[in-house]
């Protein structure tokens, strides 16, 4: 399950000059704005410039989350496309300068009783997107976080003081682990 934004592309651009057992692959979404598919903020077009559209995934593995029918029909449409997905191999997540992961923002309630959830509020425009909720992106074998820029120093700290912050929510089984550039983790 892939993150959007800036931070993960160059890791998806490395992927795309790597050999892998690409047929295999069955490719997911975290959330993405409810913007045209060709639209430049889009997280799925994103990843395909920068990774899927290089590599022999065939296309009817590789899901993007129909975020271009609104909240409320993209995300009911990416539900029945999970339905038969038990768990995810890997999720690979961000974290925003405000805490954020995905599309949970701090201070906004989400209903962690569906896999898919429409949001209507965010406070990073578009404000209408679709998202994973926390019991979703918890559901997983392995989650990854990519954390990128002195900008998200303050988050991080909240993040380790176990603050209520939207990626102190993303605790699988299995653990996480965090990649961070640019950023002080004290020991």
């Amino acid at each position: 399950m892939l993150a959007g934004g800036g931070t993960p592309k160059s890791v998806y651009q490395l992927l795309a000059k790597e050999q892998a057992d690409w047929a295999n692959w069955h490719v997911f979404h975290n959330d993405d704005r409810c913007l045209a598919t060709d639209h430049v903020e889009r997280n799925s077009k994103m990843a395909r410039e920068a990774w899927l559209n290089h590599v022999a995934i065939p296309q009817n593995q590789i899901h993007d989350i129909p975020a271009e029918l609104g909240n409320i029909e993209g995300a009911k449409a990416y539900a029945k496309t999970l339905a038969g997905v038990r768990s995810f191999d890997l999720v690979i997540l961000g974290l925003g300068e405000d805490g954020h992961t995905a599309s949970l923002f701090p201070g906004q309630a989400v209903d962690n009783s569906a896999d898919v959830v429409p949001v209507f509020n965010s406070p990073k425009p578009p404000a209408d997107r679709v998202t994973m909720s926390q019991n979703r992106l918890n559901n997983t074998h392995e989650v990854m976080f990519l954390v990128t820029g002195a900008g998200k120093q303050d988050a991080v700290n909240h993040w380790l003081k176990g603050e209520a912050i939207p990626a102190t929510l993303i605790a699988p089984a299995c653990g996480v682990d965090v990649y961070c550039f640019g950023v002080k983790v004290a020991a």
